[in-house]
């Protein structure tokens, strides 16, 4: 089973990850505010381009007569 390794590889980088972005978060100073401005600029973002995305998709089942 060659794909189980890369896998767990991939489930501990994240694991570590959010340790670390706890530790960033819980930190002194401006920090925890940089990483809650960094993550409601990603929602919006995310979110701009998700209604962008299912907007596309809906053009291409609706029919225009002009």
């Amino acid at each position: 089973m060659d794909t189980v390794t890369p896998m767990n590889v991939i489930v501990d980088n994240i694991v570590e990850m959010n340790e670390y972005f706890a530790d960033v978060a819980m930190g002194e100073g401006i920090a925890p505010l940089l990483v809650l401005v960094g993550t409601l600029m990603i929602v919006f973002s995310l979110g701009v381009f998700g209604i962008l995305t299912l907007g596309a998709i809906g053009s291409l089942f609706s029919s225009s007569s002009s």
